[in-house]
This record gives structure tokens, sequence and C-alpha cells, in this order.
């Protein structure tokens, strides 16, 4: 089940075998057949896992695995700015604690945001915690832990907008939000404000600052982090509304949600709960009255001030340039994950396209007619939306696919169709007059195919190929939202971080082009070396 479950074990089952004679097209189909056949049990057979007690499963690993997206995750999980390979954050402290109390040490999972829950029901990682708020609807979904924080929703705007003292005075303007957070809902409630939604939480603030957006409505902790340190940002207005943070576990996952809520307790009663907020300046009247701490309120930590005045201070040119120097081991690698998916997808593509072109072409009708129904579908649909079917959508079915496994099958899967259509305009670019040929000098129609159709129709398609190659090394990138941390996905945590999409912008495009170019020049070269007026011209020499 392992083999199967991994990359290389995928690789094994689906990798064509050596075949020859007149049965080579029966034996391969048989092959396929049976291959598909052991996946599709093997992945079927994965199911029952989830139902595991996965309180034994942490305790047996020595791990706790918990999901949150450090993609601009201020203050809960994110990058240090100053030390590019460490992440940072009070949930980052918390879990910490929580894994201690377990007996365990803890293991962060990159995942996005808005698929947490999504995630805990695949169970990707033992629970959910990124400032996951508490809800009726998400009550449905996931089993919550007894709250960890109350936070607050607060408005900010640019200072040139000081007559804003509440959501009312932005009725008929943009505000921005975190996607499916309860800011939205508050936003949406009122029923007079333009809405827009991001995915990150520094994003919104970019878009205030360059007045894309009137303002921003997110929890005050986030706003703390990405507005505080601006200067052309302000506080509109007192905090509106409460948000009750809570760690999120599969449903009817009672051991585990027993576990955490003992020692989430441990932890608020002897203290060292409020002190990790002091620590972080989150300490606020609403968590204190929930807690029962009548204890006064101190000022933040003076590590905390000089954290967040470091985090709003703007670099020398020297301290520019060291800081991408530091950068490099995270991108790298992330382009060296990149560079595996997209090879593997890409040999998958070929091998399954040709598979689809010869199919279509040359076997019996009904076979033709799936071939291009497969086509016409895969390429009518978004890649993002294919890659939601399998890592999502499937363990509904009883099929789980790891992040790995599932980001080769959906790239391989998707750009097999367009390489379908490139072998099938090479073949039959061919004239008809060589298939004759070779079938009158008693070759098989899969013989003449292989020997005689197939070695030109690649010489004709090696552009095409090649271009589909680099787009897919592009487009690798979309995997990030299956919890795939490959290059775009550093690039997001390392800009969010340091707010500067610029210059770590360039260095992950100069990555991506690098990795491209030496197959596009080894494409041009191949072109060619097996041109065909090249060959012409070595028969007319001899």
């Amino acid at each position: 089940m392992e083999e199967i479950l991994s990359w290389a074990g995928l690789w094994k089952i689906l990798a064509p075998g050596r075949t020859g004679g007149a049965k080579e097209t029966s034996v391969i189909h048989s092959r396929l057949v049976l291959r598909v056949s052991v996946l599709s049990l093997a992945f079927t057979s994965a199911a029952p896992l989830l139902a595991q007690d996965t309180l034994s499963a942490v305790r047996q690993r020595g791990a706790l695995r918990w999901g949150a997206d450090a993609e601009g995750g201020a203050p809960y999980v994110f990058k240090d700015p100053r030390d590019p390979e460490r992440l940072i954050g009070f949930e980052w402290d918390l879990a910490a604690l929580l894994a201690g109390e377990l007996g365990v040490r803890p293991e962060m999972v990159q995942n996005q945001w808005d698929k947490l829950l999504e995630a805990i029901k695949r169970s990707d990682f033992d629970l959910a915690m990124n400032g996951v708020e508490i809800t009726d609807d998400r009550r449905q979904e996931v089993d919550f832990s007894r709250p960890y924080y109350v936070a607050s929703e607060q408005l900010v705007v640019r200072k040139e907008m000081s007559q804003v003292t509440c959501l009312a005075d932005l009725r008929g303007r943009k505000v921005g939000t975190l996607k499916a957070s309860l800011a939205e809902r508050i936003l949406r409630g009122d029923g007079q404000i333009e809405v827009v939604t991001y995915e990150g939480q520094v994003d919104p603030y970019t878009d205030l600052k360059l007045g894309r957006i009137d303002g921003v409505l997110m929890d005050l902790p986030i706003a703390q982090f990405c507005a505080r340190p601006e200067k052309e940002l302000m506080f509109a207005g007192p905090p509106v509304g409460q948000a009750f943070y809570a760690i999120a576990v599969k449903k009817g996952d009672s051991a585990l949600l027993g576990a955490v809520n003992e020692a989430l307790d441990r932890l608020q009663k002897d203290g060292r709960l409020r002190s990790l907020y002091e620590r972080w300046g989150l300490w606020n009247d609403a968590t204190a009255e929930f807690f029962g701490d009548r204890r006064p309120l101190v000022a933040p930590a003076p590590e905390y001030e000089a954290f967040l005045e470091a985090i709003g201070k703007k670099p020398t040119i020297t301290a520019r340039v060291w800081q991408y120097v530091t950068f490099l081991p995270p991108l790298l690698r992330g382009a060296g994950l990149t560079l595996f998916l997209s090879v593997t997808s890409m040999l998958l593509a070929i091998a399954i396209g040709l598979s689809l072109a010869v199919t279509r072409l040359y076997a019996v009708r009904p076979l033709g007619f799936l071939a291009t129904a497969y086509v016409e579908l895969v390429r009518g649909t978004p890649l993002l939306v294919q890659l939601y079917i399998l890592y999502y959508g499937l363990p509904y079915a009883g099929i789980l696919l790891s992040a790995g496994v599932a980001a080769i099958l959906g790239l391989s899967l998707n750009y097999a169709a367009y390489e379908a259509e490139n072998y099938r305009a090479g073949i039959q670019a061919i004239p008809k007059g060589q298939m004759e040929a070779a079938l009158a000098l008693g070759m098989s129609r899969w013989q003449a195919l292989r020997h005689v159709i197939l070695p030109q129709a690649v010489r004709i398609v090696i552009p095409p190929v090649t271009n589909d190659f680099i787009s897919l090394l592009k487009d690798s990138s979309i995997v990030s939202v299956i919890t795939m941390v490959e290059l775009t996905k550093e690039y997001g945590m390392l800009a969010a971080a340091h707010q500067d999409y610029l210059g770590v912008g360039l260095l992950a495009a100069t990555l991506y082009f690098l990795l491209g170019w030496p197959f596009a020049r080894l494409a041009a070269w191949t072109e060619k070396r097996f041109a065909p007026d090249r060959a012409a011209v070595g028969l007319a020499a001899a």
C-alpha cells in the first residue's frame, strides 16, 4: 500500500512494459486495464484509514501534525523576517505547547487557509489551528475545541480618510477582507458595501495603500501586524464583533478533541496561555473575560515592540541584497519540487497522450469515441477544478490520494489531452502512402505505425511538446492549493513576510526561466538534429 500511494509506486504501476509481436496492442491494453484496476483497488482500500483513532496515531508516530497557511500568516504562523528558514507566530508557539502536553513534537503541514476544513475531513493532518473561527455552518463539518482566543474585527483605512470612523461611512465603497472569514460575513450582512475578498491577509492592505479599495476589515491580530507598522494606514474606530478561535478536528474524533481540550485547560489555568499572548502583544479584555482572568492588562513585551519596528523598517540596499541571498535556499527547494513534478508529469502526459492519439485514430470506434470524449472533456475544464476533484472530491467516493500523487495525476492527465492532439496532428501529417507502402511490404498495422509513422511524427511534434512542457512547468504552481510547497508557494510566503513582492518575484521568475531554458535549448537542438531536410541532405551527400 505504501508503495502504491508513493510517487515512485505510481510510476511503477503506470509505466508501460516492453512488448513485441503482432499481439502487442492487445497486451498493452490488458496491462493497462490490470494496472488501473490495481491502482483503483489500492486507493479504495486506503479509505478506512480515515476512520482510525487519531490520538493513538499521534502518540504512535510521536508527532502532532497541525494544518495552517504560512503565506502572509502573521501573527499566527509565518516566515520569520529575520530568518527565512524559520517559521514563527503565536500559534506556532501554541502548537509547541499543545504537543508538549501530549508528549509529542509539533509538525506543521502547509495548507491553503480556506481549504483547512476540507483537508481535516480527508485526514491530511490531525487538527487545524490557524485563526479558524467557530461558526454554525463549520460545526456541521468538523468538531471544535474550546476557544483559545477571542478576537474582534478592526477596520483600517488610509490616513487621509480620517472622516471614516465606522463601516457605515464606507457604504457604496470597496472594502477588502479575507475569504470565508467572519469579517466577510459582517460586510455582506451590511448589504450596501462592495465586498472584495482575498486568499491572503497581506494583499488587502497592499491594495488599500495603492488606492484600489477604500478599507479593510479583518481580525484585530492581523491588523496589528499588517496595518499598524504602515505609516499610510490607520485604525478607523474601535474593534467590532467577536470571533472565537478554536482548534478543528475531524467530526467524531472525540479522543483527540478531549486531549486537546484538557491541554488547553491546563495551559489557561497555569498562565502559560496568557503569557504567550502577552509576549505577542495579543492579550485583550475579551479573552481575559472569557477566561475569567481578572488580573490587570500589561503592556506588550519589549521584544514584541522591537519586532513590529523591525517589520516596518525599510532595509538598506546592502541589507536587502543579503536578504535576497538568504531567500535562495527555500526558493531552490521549491524549484526542485517544481522540476520534479513537471518532469514526472510530462513523461506521463506524453505516454498517455500518445496512447490516446493512437486509440483515436486506429482503435475500434467505441474506443476511439471514448478517447475523443476524454480529450474534449479535459481540455474544456480548468486544471484547478480537476485538482480539487482529485484531491478533495475523490475521498467522498472512497478514493484517497496523497498530495504528491494527486498533483502528478492532475498535471499529467490534463496535459495528456493536449499531447494527444499534438501526436494526432503529427501522425496525420505523414502521407497515407507511407502506411500503405509499409503494409504492402508485409508489415502489420502496428509494426508500420511503430517503425514508420511514429518516428516521423515525433520529429514534427517536438516544438509543440516543448512548449507544453514549459507551460506545465509554470502551471505546476497551481498544485500549491493541495498542500504542495513548490516555487510559487515559497515565493508567496517570503514576499508576504517581507512585504516585497517585486524583488522576491524577480528571483522566483529568474528561477522559473532557468528551469525552462535548458529544455528549450535541448528541444531546439533535437528539432534541428532530426529535421527531415537534414536527413535529406545527408542522403544526397552519400
